[in-house]
């Protein structure tokens, strides 16, 4: 078990952040999948007090809404890649983020809505949290979620 005292949680403590249970998927996949030494995350949406967060960015959702939102993804991301490994000491790095944004076909700030994810990830894991990232606009997502974020991390 990890120590306390180590950085990730240290870290993750002094931000005040509890990280979740791994969420039952809600439907023909797995939350993650552990291939070597990469563990890819399947797509977690954006979600507040259990309830997904709905909402179409450029419409109903502002882009520091759709941050925050990302932000919230971060933790549950970071909550199942502690269960697919045990201790998030063991992250060497994460290697790739991919971000969906529901969006209208207007809206052009994707980037800065899958930043509130990166920065957090940056935050916790310092330069083992910089990676790759795409980001883009789609038509939905399922239940209506304003982001959806899948993530590849590097583990020991």
């Amino acid at each position: 078990m990890t120590p306390p005292t180590h950085p990730v949680y240290t870290k993750l403590e002094s931000l005040g952040i509890t990280l979740p249970e791994v969420a039952t998927p809600a439907a023909a996949y797995l939350p993650f999948v552990r291939c070597g030494n990469l563990v890819f995350l399947s797509g977690h949406l954006a979600k507040k007090d259990g309830q997904v967060v709905v909402g179409q960015l450029g419409d109903t959702v502002t882009t520091d809404q759709g941050k925050a939102a990302a932000r919230l993804i971060a933790i549950d991301l970071m909550g199942t890649l502690q269960a697919a490994v045990g201790d998030l000491g063991k992250v060497r790095r994460i290697v790739k983020v991919l971000g969906l944004v529901n969006s209208t076909a207007r809206f052009t700030e994707h980037h800065l809505v899958i930043n509130g994810c990166s920065e957090l990830l940056v935050e916790v894991f310092g330069d083992a949290g910089r990676h790759a990232r795409s980001a883009f606009g789609v038509a939905q997502i399922p239940m209506g979620a304003c982001v959806e974020i899948e993530l590849i991390a590097e583990v020991a």
